[in-house]
């Protein structure tokens, strides 16, 4: 059996189960309709969710996927605080304010997807994605803890 030659790696947001032949899906080099048809079929139960893709492409057009559990947490953050869009400027536009156990719930369902040792520490990303996002997190201290085992 033949070793295929992996062309590209593509990192993409498609809504699920409304995936179409287009611009994004030509750039990466791989049969589109073909594409879509699976990538559709799996993502039938996330209908018009931000489905986050991995697509391994190869120099035959063919290709293999793999789909996140969890949408971005900029989307978790938008629905949570009901809002459109993000602010433009983290210093100036501050958009909304969320509640600790708002952020903590989306750090819960982010799991499976970060890399964070513990709850904490997945909500302090999630603060972070939110404070970049203009969104402010009551009751939450985002100042940089210090390293007890750093050399001083």
């Amino acid at each position: 059996m033949a070793v295929k030659e992996l062309k590209r790696i593509a990192k993409i947001q498609l809504i699920g189960a409304q995936a179409r032949p287009g611009p994004a899906l030509a750039s990466i080099g791989i049969n589109m309709a073909e594409f879509t048809k699976q990538f559709n079929d799996q993502t039938k139960q996330r209908a018009g969710e931000v489905v986050r893709t991995t697509i391994w492409a190869y120099s035959d057009k063919s290709f293999t996927f793999t789909i996140k559990e969890t949408e971005p947490a900029s989307v978790m953050i938008k629905k949570v605080a009901k809002i459109q869009t993000a602010g433009k400027n983290q210093l100036t536009d501050h958009v909304a304010t969320i509640t600790r156990e708002q952020a903590l719930e989306i750090a819960k369902k982010k799991m499976p997807d970060m890399n964070a040792y513990d709850e904490e520490m997945a909500l302090r990303m999630i603060g972070g994605t939110a404070k970049q996002m203009g969104v402010t997190i009551k009751d939450l201290d985002l100042t940089p803890k210090k390293n007890k085992g750093a050399n001083k």
